[in-house]
């Protein structure tokens, strides 16, 4: 079992000032370490328009390498522009996941379109960035993974990785939409693409997560990496009614594997739960684990999934 020791909220989005764009939430944490400062990258909202829609950015904050919890600087404006009309990414770029190439950084981005049967559609696009990443160019003006029979709404939570010189991007594909209370609420499980270039994929096309607290369980955020002989990947659930409070609300999950698609999943080893009181005392989710100065830190979402910005974990002892 792992052990993470939560060492606090770092960044809450309500304290920046003169944003218009950045009101609340900071969602679902990625970052790129630089000499003597790391970049988390997040998504945000402003308020809510008159019928009481939102829209989703993108951004980064800063956070001194020596201390996290001291920022540095934050975007001053997003880092993707939403699409244009009847684009996929006309009303949201959320989440995002980012990685170095060469010179540049390579963004893989959720884009939010809204429907009018059920609240949202999403897929996956890429840009780059030539300015250490700071801003970024989309690839085009659509995205690189869609739906398709076997995925046919909701592609999103974009996690990118290299192994073995190929591209692995681990997403999050919707199975249905359930009706909640005359509610549509989506229900999604977390798959696998591997790619030569980063830009066509081949998906695999089968859920790699089995449901463990019921069919219709969510997952998301599927956050993987090598370490010790094996990968390890941290993700979030949840049930897919009523999840919004502390009872059925998101927590995080733990799987192993020798070879990316055939997982072992046992969030017994998680090693990190909602806390009795504070900031993540109803939910925790959106796991990023990376490492820093011989460390091993998870940036995490507390209540109401990022509404209040993210918080740094570090791992006690080493991952096995």
């Amino acid at each position: 079992m792992f052990h993470w020791k939560k060492l606090g909220k770092v960044f809450t989005p309500q304290e920046v000032t003169g944003r218009p764009w950045l009101m609340e939430f900071a969602q679902a944490p990625a970052t790129l370490v630089f000499d003597d400062f790391v970049r988390v990258y997040f998504s945000c909202r402003p308020s809510a328009d008159a019928n009481g829609h939102y829209v989703s950015y993108s951004a980064w904050v800063d956070l001194d390498r020596a201390d996290m919890f001291k920022v540095r600087a934050v975007a001053e404006q997003p880092i993707l522009s939403l699409g244009r009309l009847g684009e996929f990414d006309e009303f949201g770029t959320y989440p995002v996941s980012v990685t170095c190439e060469g010179d540049k950084v390579r963004a893989y981005y959720a884009g939010w379109t809204r429907c009018e049967s059920v609240p949202f559609n999403v897929a996956i696009g890429a840009a780059v960035s030539r300015d250490g990443g700071k801003t970024f160019e989309k690839l085009g003006t659509g995205p690189v993974l869609s739906y398709s029979p076997d995925e046919p709404f909701v592609l999103s939570g974009p996690k990118v990785r290299r192994f073995h010189g190929r591209w692995q991007l681990f997403y999050i594909a919707g199975r249905k939409w359930k009706l909640v209370d005359g509610r549509a609420e989506p229900v999604y499980k977390i798959r696998m693409a591997t790619s030569e270039d980063g830009i066509h994929w081949k998906k695999l096309n089968c859920d790699l997560i089995p449901n463990r607290i019921e069919e219709d369980e969510a997952q998301a955020s599927p956050d993987v990496f090598y370490a010790n002989g094996k990968y390890h990947m941290f993700f979030c659930y949840r049930y897919s009614s009523h999840f919004r409070g502390k009872q059925n609300g998101y927590r995080i999950g733990y799987a192993s594997s020798t070879d990316l698609v055939s997982w072992v999943r046992d969030d017994s080893k998680a090693g990190i739960d909602v806390s009795e009181q504070g900031w993540d005392a109803e939910m925790i989710s959106y796991p990023h684990v990376f490492e820093l100065d011989g460390k091993t830190y998870m940036a995490y979402l507390g209540d109401q999934v990022g509404r209040y910005g993210f918080g740094l974990a570090v791992l006690e002892g080493r991952l096995e």
